[in-house]
């Protein structure tokens, strides 16, 4: 049998946990472009590391990762872009490696783009002790070797970070079945294009919100927090126009998808996915209505989607 060489072989052993390194430094920043740094950081520490002394791959990579992200969390560059009010997590469709673990309802929802937005409230330690211990199932103990803290601190934080996710997280937002959320968002993008908003407001949940890039264009998130407001909004949003068709580089066709494990739909142009808007539902309505078109943000949403199988459109000519 030949014989693997040992840069081979511990080669082979990192792009065997890339997967779940990916996944986990997602979790942390809410952006596939910087895991994806991050995990190519790892990589080049991995390299320059004596790696006989390295008892538990496993073990070293995620200390390793969980640590670049916690650098980048805590960097001035970073603090100033997710305060400036221009951050959103970067959709990602369903499918993506990145995703994963999503054997439970608690791992599924650590990915959500609701909870990774609740996140960003978190200070970066309370993020990181939560998304180990929830995600990836970590002991305190583990957890306090990954963060070189005390296993006490590690239970106080995930104590803090749990009650904090718990406050905010919209009551009724648990999972919904998919062909009720598919329904809702079939009907609202009817509601949007016949230009009547009362069918709209009557989607929406009381406390509705929705949040925009402004079309990719916008220096800081637009917000709109009542359901009139929404229903005028996503009615002017939805109607297209030569304008809108112009930026977008051609003329879209709209598709139904699952991004972050909720539902969604997406412009297409080409091939290329050029607007995500994103709904998460509570008791059956839609409380939160997110819209990213930042080329820069639906880069892997584009790659994925490249590589997916696409049911007939909901609307063929946008």
């Amino acid at each position: 049998m030949e014989r693997i060489p040992a840069d081979g072989f511990d080669t082979s052993r990192f792009e065997a946990s890339r997967n779940r390194l990916a996944s986990l430094a997602y979790r942390l920043l809410g952006s596939a472009a910087d895991a994806e740094d991050a995990v190519q950081d790892a990589f080049l520490h991995w390299q320059a590391a004596d790696r006989q002394r390295i008892k538990v791959p496993e073990a070293w990579l995620t200390k390793v990762v969980t640590n670049l992200c916690l650098d980048r969390l805590r960097s001035a560059q970073a603090r100033r872009e997710r305060t400036a009010g221009a951050w959103l997590p970067e959709p990602l469709l369903d499918g993506d490696p990145m995703l994963g673990p999503a054997d439970t309802f608690v791992q599924r929802e650590s990915v959500s783009l609701a909870v990774l937005t609740l996140m960003e409230r978190l200070s970066p330690l309370e993020r990181a002790v939560y998304v180990l211990r929830e995600a990836f199932s970590y002991s305190h103990a583990e957890i306090a070797g990954i963060l070189d803290i005390g296993e006490s601190a590690s239970q106080q934080h995930l104590h803090r970070a749990r009650r904090r996710v718990t406050a905010e997280r919209r009551r009724g937002a648990d999972e919904v079945d998919p062909a009720s959320a598919r329904k809702v968002v079939e009907e609202f993008l009817a509601a949007a294009s016949s230009g009547r908003t009362d069918r709209l407001v009557a989607l929406l949940t009381d406390d509705a919100t929705a949040i925009s890039d402004g079309a990719g264009l916008a220096a800081k998130l637009l917000r709109f927090d009542t359901a009139e407001r929404i229903a005028t909004v996503a009615r002017a949003g939805f109607t297209p126009s030569p304008a809108k068709r112009r930026l977008a580089g051609g003329t879209p066709s709209v598709h139904y998808a699952v991004v972050n494990g909720g539902p969604a739909v997406l412009f297409v142009v080409d091939d290329r996915v050029v607007g995500s808007v994103t709904f998460d539902l509570a008791y059956g309505r839609i409380a939160t209505v997110r819209g990213i078109a930042a080329p820069a943000r639906l880069a892997r949403l584009t790659e994925a989607w490249r590589r997916h199988e696409p049911e007939e459109p909901l609307v063929a000519r946008w």
